[in-house]
């Protein structure tokens, strides 16, 4: 790189050091040498003098860039509720069943029609509801069980969802280009079909759901119409007309403009005004709107015409026009809801990417209608949120009253604003579309043995004889294990000595048969209470077999010289030991040479050139054969665990030093895979040969989920969701496997499931076994939020720039450039994007973790490193040196601290998190390693020459599976296959050493 900017600069190698000297700058996190960077320009570049301004503000650019940010820490919150069971949101709901009300009434009495009321009933609510939910809802009833209007309206509106599922990945670019042509028919069914709807009257219960049925602007038209061929229909008068307005026909029309910012009052009363968007009076009720589609729907067909790239077209421009006309005869909570969904599912998706789609609708072209029809957009919005300003870009342009303030900011306020003030609308979908198994107050599930100890009455029967087989069977297993460690302890001397001969001898076949008969008396305590692993000797336990599995599988790849794990263990002992090798720039720089050749070098250490690290213990990994089993085991110890007292634990556990493999045999197991924010999907590479290695030794299926590149945690999670469906084609349990962003995506995935229809909650429940994360960063980065401090600051620097330019341009040609920008900004791939950034962001992980479900008797496994000079690859630098500065600890992966790599949410306390503390389980001890282990084939075309050397990327790829995978196999929560013909017991474990 050094040499590419020295010859761009000055077309020769002369500079190659001080711009290597600024890189080394770079790359250290101490930012950029602004300096120096102006004085290379300055001495080579011809255009410096008379472009110096412009310059000037580029290189500040680049140095915003590339500074440590400083950002707040991540602050700890306690009883971070889901927002339906927060008071001032369920009590609006009383009217508006829950997911788990619309379940139990839908399966009970499955044989009678389902009651008038409730056929009713859910057909108002159903555009508020899932795809699934109403997928769900016609498969358990049969069409004669509902009301043929109810039927209509449920059926249509399931078609009208599949259409938008279809439109939410397709829209935007060229290739989509004769989409909107199709949209507007479609578009135009679906507005007709609901502005025509009217509200049944019933008699029995006048006020059950609070629906609006205000009149739209297309009927208000179609009435004007009317009196024009039947002047006896213009009696209707004028305060009437200007009452059943809607906001987009009041701006449309010139007549009525000044109605704009008045407060129309009904005579009657007949909906419901609230005096903010939150409506926290407890005596209110929130309003549904009456429409066929969603507001998610409407969201996305709204966010299809804005980085339409036929923004011009009549066409497309009628289909916004539809779209707003539809969502102004709402109430204003659905224009809210609409607002807080675009971009994102869930409305969870980040001010930046709502403020992208206000400056595209602020700005909507409205070319092809009269301007006497045009709408305000700035009233329109200031209509639908009361009390907030809408800004104008007018105002912020060079000469407007605002122009020393930025217009991104100002509309990245009122997208904050916006989402704040919806918090209403996102606990109506919780309420709506997850099933809760259980309040906020509700105690956490314990383990048997803990509530026997905690309730010493008895209820008697059944359940008294269940709990005392319970207490024996406890009893045995905590005595085998004790039994065990004493054997294994008392052989360690002798393992140590004579190994050889220790191995041969019966008391050795003895102590790992008792290891065996543990295990097995572990695995009969899950089976008769599934919650027992959480107990503390069990996770104790479970601990140590997770730690020792994972030193098995490092030797069992040193022995078979799978892949390039021996070079990889020896250039990490000779790391630990003596720290990384010297870099030597002079190689770097020097000319007419060929750079530094690795294996050279490597050679000349066998050759004699570097005694002190040749000649000692370091190469025992070399060559592992000609050294003893302890012997390998200690250097393992030594090069791979990070901490000093975890390496001390660790020799001295005999489960570590006897390397117990697990018999012989098949699983009954399939493996979803879900990785990290930058992935192919279903077409990735990551672990691939350590997962078909599982699947020839174990039998073990695998299914990469088909997840994208920055896509939010909802898309991925749908991705996920799919890839477990597909399991059941081998009608086996399975495990999620979750690398770094995968993991707050499988977490999703399976919590989307624990909180769907019925049917996913019983397949999730019978069929996920377990759970691996992998450097998880589902608690969020630092990274993200520096990341987002900058890229706030570098669009306002833009901005900034377009207003000292806009004196030297025409009119037209700042309309072309501020077009540009705000369709880049508003594209589909930008959205997207900034739906996958927020989930390094701590408010997005927060909207994560509040609303989450996940199952309480599933152990969770996790693996976390901590990176040394010698583990860090060049590729890394830059991003670790920077979180170390921005955070002030190193102890971290280079995205993710260790003590944020866990399993459960550090920040965002609630039940739920407690539940996953609890089952976290297999917390293995921290290791010498970067983020991009799991990491080979997928980074080759940045390895250098360094992490050649370094052996960075060739780490053991089996260590991030195969500990997983046997050590739940070893307790019972996989299962053998019964036809693998050896699968473990009592009898078979001599046979299978």
């Amino acid at each position: 790189m050094a040499r590419l900017f020295s010859l761009l600069l000055c077309e020769d190698l002369s500079e190659v050091p001080e711009c290597l000297r600024i890189i080394r700058r770079v790359t250290a996190g101490d930012g950029l040498d602004v300096v120096a960077v102006k004085e290379l320009l300055r001495k080579y570049a011809g255009i410096y003098d008379d472009w110096t301004p412009e310059i000037d503000r580029g290189v500040r650019m680049l140095e915003v860039m590339f500074n440590p940010t400083p950002v707040e820490p991540f602050y700890v919150e306690d009883h971070v509720t889901p927002l339906a069971q927060l008071k001032e949101y369920s009590s609006m709901f009383r009217n508006i069943p829950s997911a788990a009300d619309l379940y139990d009434q839908i399966h009970d009495r499955p044989d009678l029609p389902l009651d008038i009321r409730f056929s009713n009933l859910v057909g108002r609510i159903s555009p508020y509801l899932s795809f699934s939910q109403i997928e769900h809802l016609l498969k358990v009833r049969d069409k004669k069980d509902w009301q043929p209007s109810d039927l209509k309206r449920l059926r249509y509106v399931y078609s009208i969802k599949r259409k938008v599922m279809d439109i939410a990945e397709s829209y935007g670019g060229l290739s989509f280009l004769p989409q909107s042509f199709l949209l507007s028919v479609f578009l135009g069914e679906a507005t007709r079909s609901s502005l025509k709807y009217v509200q049944p009257v019933k008699k029995e219960s006048p006020h059950l759901l609070k629906i609006s049925n205000r009149p739209s602007t297309l009927v208000s038209l179609r009435q004007r119409r009317a009196r024009l061929h039947d002047p006896s229909l213009n009696e209707i008068s004028e305060e009437k007309e200007a009452f059943y307005a809607t906001p987009a026909a009041r701006v449309a029309s010139s007549s009525n403009f000044l109605l704009i910012n008045d407060p129309i009052e009904s005579p009657k009363s007949i909906f419901h005004k609230g005096g903010n968007l939150n409506f926290s009076d407890e005596d209110s009720e929130y309003e549904l709107g009456d429409c066929l589609l969603g507001p998610a729907d409407v969201a996305i067909l709204l966010q299809a015409g804005l980085t339409s790239v036929m923004k011009g077209s009549s066409v497309v421009q009628l289909n916004q026009r539809m779209l707003l006309d539809l969502v102004a005869s709402q109430p204003n909570s659905f224009a809210v809801a609409v607002l807080a969904e675009i971009g994102t599912p869930g409305g969870q998706g980040s001010p930046r990417q709502l403020a992208s789609a206000l400056m595209a609708l602020l700005e909507l072209d409205q070319s092809s209608f009269r301007h006497q029809n045009q709408l305000d957009m700035k009233k329109l919005l200031e209509s639908w949120l009361p009390g907030m300003r809408v800004p104008s870009r007018e105002d912020y342009m060079a000469g407007g009253r605002w122009a020393r303030q930025s217009y991104y900011e100002a509309l990245f306020s009122l997208a904050k604003n916006i989402l704040e003030d919806a918090e209403c609308c996102m606990a109506l979908n919780s309420h709506l579309q997850r099933y809760r198994h259980a309040v906020e107050s509700d105690p956490i599930p314990l383990p048997q043995e803990e509530l026997q100890s905690r309730q010493k009455d008895s209820n008697g029967g059944d359940k008294d004889e269940l709990q005392s087989k319970l207490r024996e069977t406890i009893q045995v297993a905590v005595h085998k294990i004790n039994n065990a460690d004493m054997k294994g302890k008392k052989i360690l001397p002798e393992l140590f000595s004579r190994a050889e001969a220790v191995k041969r001898g019966s008391f050795y076949t003895e102590v790992v048969n008792a290891y065996h008969e543990a295990f097995e008396a572990c695995a009969r305590v899950r089976d008769l209470d599934p919650q027992s692993f959480t107990s503390k000797w069990f996770r104790i336990f479970y601990q140590r077999n997770y730690n020792a599995l994972m030193i098995k599988s490092v030797y069992d790849n040193l022995i078979d010289s799978v892949d390039d794990v021996r070079y990889w263990m020896h250039r990490l002992r000779c790391g630990a030991s003596y720290g990384a090798p010297r870099r030597n720039d002079d190689d770097l720089i020097r000319e007419g040479k060929e750079p530094p050749n690795v294996f050279e070098k490597f050679l000349s250490d066998i050759t004699g050139e570097n005694v002190k690290s040749l000649f000692d213990s370091n190469c025992i990994f070399l060559n592992p054969t000609k050294r003893s089993e302890q012997e390998l085991v200690d250097a393992i110890l030594d090069a791979l665990i990070f901490d000093k007292y975890e390496r001390e634990k660790l020799r001295n556990d005999p489960l570590v030093r006897l390397l117990i493999p697990n018999p012989d045999g098949n699983y009954d197991f399939t493996v979803v895979t879900a990785m990290g924010v930058i992935t192919d999907g279903k077409a990735g590479t990551e672990l691939q040969n350590a997962l078909q290695r599982l699947e020839k030794k174990r039998g073990v299926k695998f299914i990469r989920a088909d997840t994208a590149t920055a896509r939010s945690f909802e898309y991925n999670a749908e991705r996920i969701i799919e890839a477990i469906e597909a399991t059941k084609v081998y009608n086996v349990p399975f495990g999620l496997i979750g690398y770094s962003q995968g993991c707050a995506n499988s977490l999703m995935a399976e919590s989307i499931l624990y909180s769907g229809t019925p049917a996913q909650q019983e397949y999730i429940k019978r069929s996920l076994a377990c759970r691996q994360l992998l450097f998880s960063a589902a608690n969020a980065s630092l990274h993200g939020a520096a990341t987002d401090k900058k890229a706030s600051r570098l669009i306002v620097m833009l901005e900034e720039f377009a207003k000292y330019q806009q004196g030297y341009f025409s009119r037209a040609l700042q309309t072309t450039i501020l077009d540009t920008i705000t369709s880049v900004l508003d594209s589909s791939k930008f959205h997207k994007s900034m739906g996958g950034a927020q989930g390094f962001l701590h408010d997005g992980c927060r909207a994560f973790w509040r609303e989450a479900q996940h199952l309480p008797n599933v152990p969770t496994c996790t693996l976390r490193g901590i990176l040394e000079e010698h583990t860090t690859p060049e590729s890394l630098e830059m991003l670790s040196h920077m979180l170390t500065k921005q955070s002030g600890s190193a102890l971290h992966d280079s995205q993710v601290h260790a003590s944020d790599a866990v399993g459960y949410p550090v920040y965002h306390h609630n039940r739920n998190g407690r539940i996953l503390e609890q089952c976290e389980i297999g917390a293995g001890a921290i290791q010498r390693t970067h983020h991009w282990s799991p990491l080979k084939e997928e980074v080759e075309f940045i390895r250098t020459s360094r992490d050649h050397d370094l052996a960075s990327f060739d780490c053991a790829k089996d260590r991030h599976i195969f500990p997983w995978v046997d050590v739940n196999a070893r307790f019972g929560f996989i299962k053998y296959t019964n036809n693998s013909g050896s699968v473990p017991s009592e009898d078979d474990y001599e046979e299978g050493i």
